[in-house]
């Protein structure tokens, strides 16, 4: 009998939806997976056909982004009865506030417990830094729970090591055969019929660096640039070169992807972005900020990491001479060795395994 294994994700959107939805499928052929979700702005409309039929999908009405005790305290109810009902052998918290819940109303003694931040909160630059420090202390206290922290990257395992010895990393993996099938139905425009362009994918939000992003396409006023989503900053963006497609659905993105020539990730703070390892596998110049890519782009062999604007416009300009054919290839490489879905169901099954024996 396959062991039940309940997912708690609070976050429902842009790279950890991707994550949830890619690790989640493979997992469904080990576990009887139960996911319990909340719902976000930029949760896609046809989330429920993205997983596998065998997962069962419950949704946790009260969950919300922000801290609002009221509905904080209803979503905990919410979930502790469903662990009632589903009696699973091992609960996964993914999110900040899924983690911050999840190891309130459990304790990890009885059940194994695991926790996967999707980038802490208390990195978050757009915070003061009083509420900044509220995070970083709700995250030290609930490392005092029985839960073992898993990290998608090398730069968030260095800030788990800081609150608890119980952490493991997993680098986020993509997965190239649904990717591939995908790429084989999106039918892109023509290359000679196109510019040269730069995208990037994600919500238009302080985490994301759009006022650096606006900054590089005005030092490229001949080149196209892309933002392929929407957010609460999108006025941030005025560049005449600039567009922005607002939200669109996963293969119109994957479509804008594949007809870019740069993805350009001018990120403020980051995790590991499915978004980059996706565009990695596309073949395309990937040139990220230190913030975002660093623990897997290293410049002059797989991308390029960039620090100030002129970085940036150096590295998009090798690109645009066609100098960056050997990076390319070897960022595939990569995807296909090492961060692929495949790759990480393994290694959270392994991990699994040996806290439930």
């Amino acid at each position: 009998m396959q062991k039940k294994l309940l997912w708690v994700v609070e976050a429902m959107g842009g790279g950890v939806f991707t994550y949830v939805v890619e690790l989640a499928n493979r997992l469904a052929e080990v576990y009887d997976l139960y996911l319990a979700y909340g719902l976000r702005p930029e949760t896609p409309p046809d989330f429920r056909a993205r997983f596998d039929r065998r997962i069962h999908l419950v949704e946790v009405e009260s969950f919300c982004r922000e801290i609002r005790p009221a509905r904080d305290l209803e979503a905990l109810r919410e979930l502790r009865r469903l662990a009632r009902a589903i009696r699973p052998d091992l609960i996964h918290l993914h999110s900040s506030k899924a983690g911050a819940l999840g190891r309130l109303a459990w304790s990890g003694k009885k059940t194994p417990l695991f926790y996967t931040p999707h980038g802490y909160s208390f990195l978050m630059e757009d915070c003061s830094p009083l509420k900044r420090e509220l995070y970083r202390t709700i995250e030290a206290v609930c490392a005092r729970r029985r839960c073992t922290t898993i990290s998608c990257g090398a730069g968030e395992h260095r800030e788990s090591l800081r609150l608890t010895r119980r952490s493991a990393w997993v680098p986020n993996g993509i997965d190239v055969e649904e990717l591939h099938h995908m790429m084989n139905r999106v039918q892109p425009s023509a290359r000679s019929g196109r510019p040269f362009t730069v995208y990037t994918l994600g919500r238009i939000c302080t985490q994301k660096g759009p006022e650096r992003f606006e900054a590089i396409a005005r030092a490229m006023p001949d080149l196209r640039f892309v933002w392929v989503g929407d957010g609460e900053l999108r006025d941030r963006l005025t560049a005449p070169n600039i567009e922005v497609t607002g939200w669109v659905g996963r293969e119109e993105a994957l479509r804008r992807a594949m007809e870019g020539d740069v993805f350009l990730l001018t990120s403020r703070w980051e995790g590991l972005p499915m978004s980059l390892l996706e565009s990695m596998y596309l073949e395309k110049t990937c040139v990220v900020s230190d913030a975002a890519g660093g623990d897997v782009i290293r410049t002059g062999e797989n991308g390029f990491v960039c620090h100030e604007v002129e970085d940036y416009v150096r590295a998009i300009r090798q690109a645009q001479q066609r100098r960056t054919g050997p990076l390319i290839q070897q960022a595939r490489r990569e995807i296909l060795e090492t961060y692929n879905a495949q790759s990480m169901a393994r290694a959270y099954q392994k991990i699994y395994e040996k806290c439930t024996g």
